[in-house]
């Protein structure tokens, strides 16, 4: 299978950049997506908020992915769901695997696409116990907005990003309580206006400079231990205080999903783990380029698309 340009993820940014391309004359172009359907993470955030740059409205998640899925199919983009890239070369060869078995594509240039993961509680090295009732932020969102489970009753949300924030108010409004949203900085990471509509209007304390310590817990998670910490973040003796809770939300950072990028050769940068790009989005190995979160992590999502 040959195309002009394959799109790696159909995500904001893979739609995005396919339309883009379409728009501009290119004929044939792919989008390759791992999920079921595209759209990316905004399917599962049903929140508001989005839209506001580019739509000059407020959308929800479903709805702004809705309007560039509906804008690739009226450009009659090829797009194949359901199906992961497991290697690209230098010379923009891909392989695909699905439900039809392995393929291989060549493709005129290839857009990197694939976005970004999260920060799981190994990457941080919490102390304690490992029980379960344990999840990333972006992990719960899933479950309870897409699966219609229910991750805990009292839950306590490490770090201050923005998922983090929007799942402390989803736990109140699905009947849960979140006891406090801890974050090791001396401010809050998140956009301001998620502190305000997420936190204090749902009287959610936020605690800045502070950690969990300990996760205590057999079966599941029964308490943890929340202390101060100072200006170089280091946890300060003797400020622990203890909170009964069942669940931990950790809302830690985001990662850019780049393992296929480094497989193809492509130069990171150590500071934001994306490739490195030039003005054009050009990676280091000519024909890739790369878009969206995949290159660094943007606050809002107008700004990836």
């Amino acid at each position: 299978m040959d195309y002009d340009i394959v799109v790696i993820g159909g995500g904001p940014a893979g739609l995005a950049a396919a339309i883009e391309a379409k728009k501009n004359g290119i004929e044939n172009v792919l989008i390759i997506e791992r999920d079921i359907e595209t759209g990316g993470i905004l399917q599962q955030c049903i929140h508001n908020g989005f839209g506001l740059h580019i739509f000059k409205e407020e959308l929800t998640g479903p709805e702004y992915a809705q309007r560039y899925i509906n804008m690739a199919r009226d450009e009659k983009i090829t797009i194949m769901v359901d199906t992961t890239v497991t290697s690209i070369t230098a010379d923009r060869k891909i392989r695909i695997i699905n439900k039809d078995g392995i393929a291989a594509i060549n493709a005129g240039a290839v857009i990197l696409a694939m976005g970004c993961r999260e920060r799981t509680r190994g990457a941080i090295a919490i102390p304690g116990d490992r029980p379960s009732g344990i999840f990333t932020a972006g992990t719960a969102q899933r479950l309870i907005n897409i699966e219609g489970y229910m991750v805990g009753k009292k839950v306590i949300i490490l770090g201050s990003g923005d998922i983090g924030m929007i799942m402390a108010r989803r736990i109140v409004l699905e009947g849960g309580e979140a006891l406090a949203v801890v974050a090791r900085s001396s401010f809050a990471k998140g956009l301001t206006r998620n502190v305000v509509q997420c936190l204090d209007h749902y009287d959610i304390p936020l605690l800045l400079s502070h950690n969990i310590v300990d996760i205590i817990g057999k079966e599941r998670v029964e308490k943890v231990y929340v202390a101060e910490c100072d200006m170089k973040k280091q946890v300060i003796p003797g400020t622990e205080v203890e909170y009964e809770c069942d669940t931990v939300l950790l809302s830690v950072g985001l990662i850019p999903e780049n393992e296929l990028s480094r497989q193809a050769g492509i130069k990171i940068d150590k500071r934001t783990s994306g490739p490195i790009v030039n003005e054009s989005m050009e990676t280091s190995v000519r024909g890739i380029f790369a878009c969206g979160n995949v290159v660094h992590v943007h606050d809002l999502v107008d700004f990836v698309s």
